[in-house]
């Protein structure tokens, strides 16, 4: 069972941030089969909400995933800001200002979302992140 969960895991992210057909013929999908969010949940029998990067994100500000901290600032910021704000309803300016309340905001989620909770945006956040927010029920917490 383990070994078959982690197979879904290994092929669902890439699926999930894929669309193009090299990435779908690198897991022996042919190239000329288009892969939908839709068609690859229905063949790794997951629901559609599961599979949810891509054109249909929530937050369009950047898709660039840097680590963040007190003091950043950019469209990275407000991706995570924006994201934040669906999550878990934040209510966050969407300034691109990495500030005090910023930082609260994402301990708020850490706590929350059960991950480790020092305030910084890293690649754990950046992950539970994107995923809550283009979540259906959200906000949550």
């Amino acid at each position: 069972m383990r070994r078959f969960l982690t197979a879904v895991a290994a092929l669902a992210l890439p699926i999930s941030l894929a669309g193009a057909p090299a990435v779908a013929a690198s897991h022996g999908i042919p190239a000329t089969v288009s892969v939908t969010r839709a068609n690859a949940a229905h063949k790794l029998m997951l629901p559609t909400s599961f599979v949810t990067q891509g054109p249909d994100d929530v937050c369009n500000y950047t898709s660039s995933r840097p680590s963040l901290h007190l003091g950043s600032s950019g469209p990275a910021v407000q991706q995570a800001q924006c994201y934040l704000n669906q999550a878990i309803g934040a209510d966050l300016d969407e300034d691109g200002d990495f500030g005090r309340v910023t930082q609260s905001a994402t301990r708020d989620f850490q706590r929350c979302a059960d991950i480790v909770v020092d305030g910084r945006i890293g690649a754990q956040t950046w992950s539970f992140l994107s995923f809550w927010a283009n979540a259906p029920g959200a906000p949550f917490c």
